[in-house]
């Protein structure tokens, strides 16, 4: 029998906060949307996220926190869940990328890898 693996899939959308950024005070605010998908054939659900967040000085935040937005997503085969944050950086330009951990029906544990996408105030980068 075949083993039956959860696929989870993320992608990112970013932009820039203006009115609430200002860089004379070394705050960039970037939103970004995330949508998470099981692309797989078995339920899984979003237990805990991990992000490493870089902006361009080398300056590196790490957060550790339950689920998402207040929660943790079951997702059925085919299924997705989108939702937005934020992150506020002191450089106009920076990267993000983590990692959801996700708990399968059949209670194996797993991580959801999200490469690395930048965050950049328009213009700033060419």
């Amino acid at each position: 029998m075949q083993e039956q693996n959860p696929r989870i899939v993320v992608a990112v959308a970013t932009s820039y906060v203006e009115e609430q950024s200002d860089p004379r005070e070394k705050r960039f605010v970037f939103a970004y949307t995330i949508t998470i998908k099981n692309e797989g054939e078995m339920p899984a659900r979003l237990m805990n996220r991990h992000w490493i967040i870089t902006d361009a000085n080398g300056k590196v935040q790490e957060v550790h926190g339950e689920g998402v937005v207040g929660e943790q997503p079951h997702l059925k085969p085919g299924q997705g869940f989108r939702y937005s944050s934020g992150a506020v950086l002191e450089t106009p330009v920076g990267a993000m990328q983590g990692s959801y951990e996700m708990v399968a029906d059949d209670g194996k544990r797993f991580d959801a890898p999200i490469a690395p996408f930048s965050l950049a105030m328009p213009g700033v980068v060419h």
